[in-house]
């Protein structure tokens, strides 16, 4: 079948940090060559799609508006759809705050007060954080996280902890896993990468870093894998996993080899 459309991870995939990865900007031009459509999707709920376009953009690379989303585009979105209207308390960065805010949402400084937990990543977190949640948990809450990358990759090889194991620490606190965690590799962001596409999973790649969240979706949902080795995933550790990736490539830039194969293969 032909290729339609792209899903392309962020940290790891298309950078570390703030720095490209190898190959980024000749891998991205062979997408573009090869007719696929192309969504840029970052676990890190951080920032919106408009803020990923700009700072892709701000890196050099051609990017275009509505090209970009994220799992805070993703838990927003949620959000909207199920808990308008119900008080959201957000164990978070101030960046997801405004995303909720920027859709209208009720954002609550009150634990006691809460309908819905979210918890996500915070380079602030702390003793308050966990003691917050307790007080905000009870039988009637919701209790959502926004992704589950325990890690994120940074320059020079090096790692730092992520939302996922912020969110692990809550559900130790309050005593229950999340009703939900909406970044990749969940249905939610899976929907949420089609619909901007408009393709059906098969006519998609999907590209990145992780076995256990971006290949997952896509192996999960029938789209070609493709697994870089610029971030967290090695060889080594295809052979620990239950996800056989269809590519691993060192970089972006050898997906053009992929696509000849593709091509060779219809």
């Amino acid at each position: 079948m032909t290729m339609r459309g792209a899903i392309i991870d962020l940290d790891g995939t298309v950078y570390r940090g703030g720095e490209l990865c190898n190959g980024t900007a000749a891998g991205i031009r062979s997408l573009r060559e090869a007719g696929l459509d192309l969504l840029f999707f970052s676990n890190n709920p951080l920032k919106d799609g408009d803020d990923y376009v700009e700072r892709l953009t701000d890196l050099g690379l051609d990017v275009s508006s509505g090209e970009a989303c994220s799992s805070g585009v993703v838990t927003t979105e949620y959000l909207v759809e199920n808990h308008s209207g119900e008080q959201i308390f957000c164990i978070g960065a101030d960046g997801l705050r405004e995303q909720f805010r920027a859709a209208d949402l009720d954002v609550t400084d009150d634990p006691e007060a809460t309908d819905v937990l979210v918890a996500s990543w915070t380079s602030e977190f702390e003793f308050a954080d966990m003691r917050d949640a307790l007080a905000a948990v009870d039988d009637d809450t919701t209790f959502l996280g926004t992704d589950p990358d325990r890690t994120f990759p940074m320059e020079g090889g090096t790692e730092v902890p992520g939302s996922g194991a912020i969110i692990g620490s809550v559900a130790a606190v309050v005593g229950t896993d999340p009703d939900a965690i909406l970044g990749k590799p969940s249905e939610a962001a899976l929907d949420a990468a089609l619909d901007r596409l408009g393709a059906a999973p098969s006519e998609c790649l999907v590209v990145g870093d992780r076995l256990d969240t971006d290949l997952r979706m896509g192996d999960r949902a029938g789209m070609t894998t493709v697994l870089v080795l610029t971030g967290v995933s090695d060889r080594a550790d295809i052979a620990d996993s239950d996800i056989e990736p269809d590519y691993v490539i060192d970089s972006l830039g050898e997906i053009d080899s992929v696509l000849g194969e593709i091509t060779a293969a219809r």
